[in-house]
Order: structure tokens, then sequence, then C-alpha cells
């Protein structure tokens, strides 16, 4: 009996999460973040809707190999949609990891007058834009979305063991949160506040939100590992996430003041794990992973930096987005002296 009942429930689950994915056009107000499953669904982050889409792409098959190398793409861009390099911004840069293809958030113009789009480029260096008209999709209203820094609501976005990570700021006590949305959508509950110790500010802090973040598993639990600006490195597990709660992460590192994290993977080189970020001030910062199951994190003001060490990559110059490609490479959107150029590189 009751093994009749909870196959009912998975049942009713089941079809109230099919109900909810829909065909129909997706009108974006804003993009911020992507992220991907291994199925093949986008996630795309509109902070202006306070909503999160997943989007069925049907985008599957045996990735590609060789070079991929786009100079100027934002003047490549810019001729599609017919508008100036200038006035195209790329947010977030993802590969999809069911084909290979790569997928870019762009916003076309300033201000209000701003549009967002999506392109994708395929591994033989094919880049369209990626149309969301009628398309099989589902989305997510994100709870208490801070008002007064919209943008802000939605940071960065993660995908983990069927469930969605998204971070940015709302208007709870805790402004800075990291929710916890199980995939197929159903509701996206209350944010979870989170509290980190800023060791170069000497306090805790509550408004800052998450810049980037990755998951990866320390010893046998996930986590979020979460830069902020002006740089403390973060981990939460991600048990502790739950909707309404306050969590305090452990600071494993403080990477440098004056500085913004942009983007950061998990790679594996060698046999070991490693977290590669790049930031606005410091280069690329290539950070073994092993020491992150230290308990003890810091929780004493200090000058500048302390906890994890870290490499700086210093082939890798003026790197705005990056993303894992393969095993063996990474997907970095570049800034050059002629301008945004996309490209593989090998990973360090």
């Amino acid at each position: 009996m009751r093994y009749l009942t909870a196959l009912l429930l998975c049942l009713t689950v089941a079809a109230f999460a099919s109900a909810e994915s829909k065909k129909g056009t997706i009108a974006l107000k804003s993009v911020t973040a992507l992220a991907f499953n291994s199925d093949g669904v986008l996630f795309v982050g509109d902070p202006t809707a306070a909503k999160v889409y997943a989007v069925e792409t049907g985008d599957k098959g045996t990735p590609g190999k060789g070079e991929i190398k786009a100079e100027k793409i934002t003047a490549t861009i810019g001729g599609l949609l017919g508008v100036p390099a200038t006035e195209v911004t790329i947010s977030d840069v993802k590969v999809n990891p069911a084909s290979g293809n790569v997928y870019l958030a762009v916003t076309r113009g300033k201000g209000m007058g701003a549009a967002a789009v999506l392109f994708k480029m395929t591994r033989d260096g094919k880049l369209s834009e990626y149309s969301l008209k009628d398309v099989s999709h589902s989305s997510v209203e994100l709870t208490s979305a801070n008002d007064r820094q919209r943008t802000e609501s939605i940071t960065s976005i993660g995908f983990a063991n069927g469930k969605v990570i998204v971070a940015g700021l709302s208007n709870e006590e805790f402004a800075s949160t990291l929710r916890v949305i199980p995939f197929p959508f159903a509701d996206a509950g209350k944010p979870t506040g989170v509290k980190i110790y800023h060791g170069a500010h000497g306090k805790f802090e509550t408004n800052s939100p998450v810049r980037t973040f990755t998951t990866y598993k320390i010893g046998t639990e996930d986590h979020v590992v979460a830069a902020y600006t002006c740089t403390p490195l973060v981990k939460f597990p991600v048990s502790d996430l739950q909707p309404g709660a306050k969590v305090t992460g452990t600071t494993l590192a403080e990477l440098g003041n004056r500085n913004r994290p942009i983007d950061m993977i998990v790679y594996k080189k060698g046999g070991k794990d490693f977290i590669l970020m790049a930031n606005s001030a410091r280069g690329i910062m290539k950070i073994p992973a092993e020491k992150m199951d230290t308990k003890d994190g810091i929780v004493e003001r200090i000058a500048d930096k302390a906890g994890m060490k870290y490499e700086t990559i210093e082939a890798w110059k003026g790197v705005e987005q990056l993303d894992k490609l393969d095993d063996g490479h990474a997907i970095v959107l570049m800034k050059t002296e002629g301008g945004m150029d996309l490209k593989s590189v090998e990973l360090p």
C-alpha cells in the first residue's frame, strides 16, 4: 500500500511538472546569466522579470572537436543585429554539454532601449541568433527579488543534481541569497539568506551578492563555491541552503581587494582538481581544490590576502567570460586590442 501511494505521488508530481512545460515565445526583458544541464536544457536568468526560464533546446549530438576562434565577435553580432560593436554587451557564455555548442547572453543597446538576445555558435564556427519563438519551455518566478537593484537579483546560475541554483539579491533581511530550485520547476520558494565573513573588511556581511559560483563535491557533500567582490572565496553545503533559512558560509580565502570576480569553473589536470577564476584585476587564478575540506574559515581581519593560494595564468589576458569546453579546453571571451574574441584555449 505504501508503495502504491508513493507511486501515485510520483506520477502526480511528474504530471504536474510535465504540464508546466509549454510551447510558446519567450519575451526576455533582460539576461544576465545562463546555465545548462546534461540534457541540453538551457536555463536563462531574466532579472528584470525576476524569472528563470528552462528552454528545451533539443541541441544534442556528439560534441565536435577542433579549435574555436571568432575574432571581433561583438562586431560580428552587432552586424547581425544592425548596431555597432559598442552597442553589444555579452554578459555570459556557456557550453551546452550535450552538443559542445556555445551559447551567449547578449544585450543589444543601452538603457531603456536595451534588448536581450541569445546567440549560438556551433563547433564549426557558425554564429546565429538563437530564436526563442515557439520553443518548449517552463519558468519559475523568484519571490522577493530585489527592487532597488533589479539587475542584481540574478548574478549567476548553476545546475547540479537535478537542481537549479540561483545567486543574487533579494528584499529579505539578508539581501544576499542563494536559491536551490528543483527541476522540473514547481515553486521557487523563499530564498536562502547567506552571510559571509569578509576578512579584508573585518566583518560579517549579508548585502554583497555572490558574483560567480561553481558547484563542487567536498568530501561526500555537494557545495556551492562562491566568489564575492574584493575577493572572498566562500563555500556553502548545498544541503544547508533550505528555503527561508539563514546560512553562514565558510570563507576559504581572501584573494585580494579592489577586485571583481567574473566567472569560474572546476576542472581536472594531472589527476588533481582545480578551480579557475577570471576576475577584473588579478588575471586568471588557478586554485588547487584539495584543501577546500578545511573546517576553519577566515574569521579575523586580514590586510589583503589569506587562506588558499593561487597561481596566476599569465598567458590569459583580458578574459571576460569562461566556461569548460571539454576535458582539455575552456572557451573564453577575451578582450583584445581589436575588440572581443571568443576562442578555445587549453586548460592550464
